[in-house]
């Protein structure tokens, strides 16, 4: 079954820096266009970061330039959200999903697809 998993996740201080992992299982990520998105309680899914699986364009979300970085490892079949300067304002749970193309224009408005293939999701909290 082909799925992907999400880790990385933990309790970090205000300041403190986290990197997730989206390993694919049973299928290969190099064909994908790869976004991490992220849902707060309450809140609707935004989106965070994609990356492109060909061109290895990047897109971020405006509140988050600047601190969290995407970057992927064809040889590992794994995509990694590289967080820092991380803000109780970040909290959420993570999820990262498989789609067809990045959005030109994404942004923290791209949420919930149900066309793309998404992890089941790993929690990030930011708090003394």
């Amino acid at each position: 079954q082909s799925q992907l998993v999400e880790s990385g996740g933990g309790l970090v201080q205000p300041g403190g820096s986290l990197r997730l992992s989206c390993a694919g299982s049973g299928f290969t990520l190099d064909y994908y266009d790869i976004g991490w998105f992220r849902q707060a309680p309450g809140k609707e899914r935004e989106g965070v970061s994609c990356m492109g699986g060909t061109d290895y364009n990047t897109y971020y979300a405006d509140s988050v330039k600047g601190r969290f970085t995407i970057s992927r490892d064809n040889a590992k079949n794994t995509v990694y959200l590289q967080m820092n300067s991380l803000k109780p304002e970040d909290t959420a749970v993570y999820y990262c999903a498989a789609l067809s193309k990045c959005p030109s224009t994404f942004s923290s408005n791209y949420g919930y697809n149900p066309y793309y293939v998404w992890g089941q999701g790993t929690q990030v909290t930011v708090s003394s």
